[in-house]
Formats: structure tokens, sequence, C-alpha cells
């Protein structure tokens, strides 16, 4: 058994990375003056909580993904699945911590929580602590923060039935996570076809609730933000950009660690296969992207077309032409040949490269909702919190690697997987 020791080297740069990060916090909180700038702030943190907590859950279905279809192919890399998934447990606290800002009003990133613009009537005499109501009456007067659009969600978009659903998602990603690495650990005393059939039936419900959850997050915790705008397509798009960064962390972590001497019978099969995987996901996002702009394009209606005319025009044009130029060409350009697939190098440079532009991918669906015009460009200490949860989450995938052998000695599969060629 091969057991990962977390180079000092790496460590120190991870508690760099991080360092980068708490200054970008500090600077983001305290630093800003104009009109939005802390709204900007919670929105930094939202996109990179959800970021980082959805390339946690995407290696969490890609690993339920490999039991419920019974592969044989990625039985070694069982262990690397794992340690990614580790990090929900920080992605969590920090979408908490941001939910309850938006919850007490410290940041309005969620416009529909404002009772403002969900009461057509308010107290005449109103003041700071304005009452809200529902129908006129004696006192009462129009209310001229209404939102008929808004209210009309209401029965969906509320904060009672929100949180709910965010701490059921919560609930069930925790539990499946915290139970497959404790069945995980179990396989390697006992091992057998018993503890598999095991991780196959989990497996296969699993998959039964993130089918569901992975569309309605993403409707709950990002496309509620732009809330008079929605997309039938939205949940599946987020899913593909979160699941190619997770398919490119992964890849990315397995040839480091090949290079580090570790790993020694992963083959280039494995590693065309993870390539394949890469290409995949990069094709499925441009599908969807594609597929979701050409239709509100097509369509032309007032109710679709601000989502886009937003990012399209005006100061985010040039960032999100991009963005979306970058995450189309790149797998075509890249990883098209099945050479490229097997080639380290290439692979890490593509990977890199498609990881940096759905982090853009996931900066556009988030902040153009919440500052609007007032953008005037990526801010340096956005940047910096960025890398400080890069930082955080490459520190808790590698401790948690040295908490067990890298390699699931006696999975079912191991010896198929030892002789897997492309």
């Amino acid at each position: 058994m091969m057991n990962f020791t977390f180079p000092k080297k790496v460590k120190t740069l991870t508690f760099a990375l991080m360092a980068i990060g708490i200054i970008g916090i500090v600077w983001g909180l305290f630093g800003g003056s104009e009109h939005g700038a802390s709204d900007r702030f919670w929105a930094n943190i939202l996109l990179n909580g959800v970021m980082f907590f959805s390339i946690s859950l995407a290696a969490l279905f890609f690993y339920a993904l490999q039991y419920t279809a019974e592969v044989g192919w990625s039985s070694q890399l069982k262990r690397i699945l794992e340690a990614v998934f580790s990090y929900m447990p920080v992605a969590i606290v920090v979408l908490l911590i941001v939910f309850l800002a938006s919850t007490f009003h410290i940041n309005h990133i969620y416009h529909w929580m404002d009772d403002a613009v969900t009461h057509e009537y308010v107290s005449a005499d109103h003041g700071e602590h304005a009452e809200y109501f529902h129908e006129s009456g004696e006192g009462r007067v129009i209310n001229d923060h209404f939102d008929s659009i808004i209210a009309g969600k209401s029965a969906y978009l509320n904060t009672g039935f929100w949180w709910a659903r965010t701490i059921i998602y919560f609930l069930v990603f925790y539990f499946y996570a915290r139970s497959f690495r404790k069945m995980s650990l179990e396989d390697d005393k006992h091992g057998g076809l018993e503890m598999h059939t095991k991780f196959f039936k989990k497996s296969s419900v699993f998959l039964i609730f993130f089918a569901v959850f992975t569309s309605v997050f993403a409707w709950d915790w990002l496309m509620s933000i732009d809330v008079h705008w929605f997309s039938t397509m939205y949940g599946w798009l987020t899913f593909a950009s979160y699941w190619n960064m997770a398919m490119v962390f992964i890849t990315l972590l397995v040839l480091w660690l090949k290079s580090m001497g570790y790993l020694p019978k992963v083959t280039d099969g494995h590693i065309h296969d993870l390539g394949k995987w890469v290409f995949a996901t990069g094709l499925l996002w441009v599908y969807l992207w594609f597929s979701q702009f050409m239709l509100i394009w097509y369509a032309n209606i007032p109710e679709e077309t601000p989502y886009y005319v937003t990012r399209m025009y005006g100061e985010y044009n040039t960032l999100y032409f991009t963005m979306v130029f970058i995450n189309f060409v790149t797998p075509f350009l890249v990883l098209m040949s099945r050479d490229a697939k097997k080639n380290p190098l290439l692979l890490t440079i593509a990977g890199i490269v498609l990881f940096a532009s759905h982090f853009l991918d996931f900066y556009f669906l988030v902040i153009p909702g919440v500052v609007f015009d007032a953008w005037h460009g990526m801010k340096m200490y956005e940047i910096m919190i960025f890398l400080g949860f890069l930082g955080s989450i490459v520190f808790v995938v590698l401790n948690t690697l040295t908490k067990a052998p890298l390699i699931p000695v006696k999975h079912l599969f191991l010896d198929e997987s030892e002789h897997h060629t492309t």
C-alpha cells in the first residue's frame, strides 16, 4: 500500500494562496466605498462558495456514477475522488455564511428576499420599519417598490421555503459524501461482493437525488439572482460548467501525483479516459450554452433577452466573449485528437485554461445580476479571493489523501483497472 505524503513546499504554497485570499476578503469587505461595493464583495464569496461546492459535488457524482455503471477502469482513482468531495463541508460553511447574511439583509444579492417587492401595500405612516400588506385597508397605501413579477414567484421564492430546500440539499449531499468515505475505508478491511453491492445500491439512490437537486439548487442559489429571468436549461448548463471544472481538477491532480512517483499503475489508458472526460464535459457546456443562447436570441422576447443584453453589451462584453470563445475553442483545438488526450503537457495547459475560463463563467452567472452597470472591470481582490479558495481546496484535498492508502486495495475491480489499456 502506498500512502501519500504532503510535500512541505506544496503545503506552504497552499498557505500562501489562502493568505492571499484572506487579504482579498479584507480588501473587498473594507476597501470599497463605491455604491454596491458591499454586495459585490458578498457576490464574490457566493460565486466561489457555489463553484467549489459544485466541484466537490461533481466529484461525488462521478464517484457514484462509477459504482452505478460498475466501471472498472477508474478503481485506482477512487481515493482521488474522495479527496475532492471531502471539501464539501468547508464550502457548505461558506455558503451558510453568505445565505445568513442575505437573509438578515447584510447584503442584497437576492432581491426577492426584500418584503418591499412582494407586498402591494405599505403602512401610510411608515418610517424606518414599514409594515407591508397584500391587501388594501385603512392606513395602507400603494407600495411603490412592489414588483408584480417577483410577487408572482413568491410561492416558490420565499425565504422559509428557500431555506428548507437549501438545508435539504446540504444534508443529503453531506450524508452521502460522509457515508461513501466511511464505506470506502471499511472496504479496505473487508472488500468483497457484499460491500460492492452496498456501494451500487447507495450510489443508485444518490443519483436520483442528484438528478433533481442539481437543477433546483442552481435555480435557488444562482438563477434567482436575476429574478425576473428564467431558463429551463439553466441547471444543466451550470452543471456542465462545474462538471468540466471537476474533471479538470481531478485530471491535473492525477497527473501531478504520477509526476511525483505515486499511482505507478495508472496507465496511459487512464490518462486517455480522463482526457476524454475533460473533452466531453467541455463540449457538453458548449452544446448547452449555444442551445440556451440560440433559443433566446431567436425568440427575442423581452422576458428573456435582458440576461444576455447585460452581458454582451457594455463593459462586460469583452471579458464575457473571451470566456465563451475560450470554452468553445479549447476542446476543439487542443483536445480533439486521441494523442492530445494522453499528453500530460497538453492536458495540463488545456485544463488550466478551461478551469480559469469556467471561473469566468461562474463570475458572469453572479456578478452582473448584483452589480449591474456599476462593474467597471474585474477587481484585484476578486482574483485574490478566487486564489484563496483554490488554495483551500488544494490543501483540504491533499491533506485528505494522507489519511488513507492512495489505492483501494480490496476494490472488486482493482485488477481490471491495473490492466486497463487505451
